[in-house]
């Protein structure tokens, strides 16, 4: 029951965001991206992330990242975070669709 207590919040967590009009920023490898990604969802890999923060701060929108297991994102929406930006990891691609 504690680990479907988890998954019904970040479930309410997501919805919230899709809610206010989130986009999802994919942080893997463009090959990674190439061989499936959510559709609609934005690639920019994890290594150039840095350099892109003036371009996802113009979207005036929240974020989610994903990647392939939730590690890459981890590190992206914590970065991020720092910069101010109002995002959540939303882990693994597959499962993150799931709730989409």
């Amino acid at each position: 029951m504690g680990l479907f207590s988890f998954l019904t919040k970040k479930g309410d967590r997501i919805q919230d965001f899709l809610s206010r009009g989130a986009i999802v920023i994919d942080v893997r490898s463009k090959q990674e991206f190439q061989a499936g990604h959510i559709k609609g969802s934005k690639n920019m890999p994890l290594p150039g992330l840095s350099g892109k923060i003036k371009e996802i701060k113009k979207l005036e929108k929240p974020v989610i990242f994903c990647c392939a297991s939730g590690m890459r994102s981890g590190q992206a929406t914590a970065m991020m975070k720092r910069e101010g930006l109002d995002c959540i990891n939303g882990g693994g691609w597959q499962s993150l669709s799931r709730h989409l």
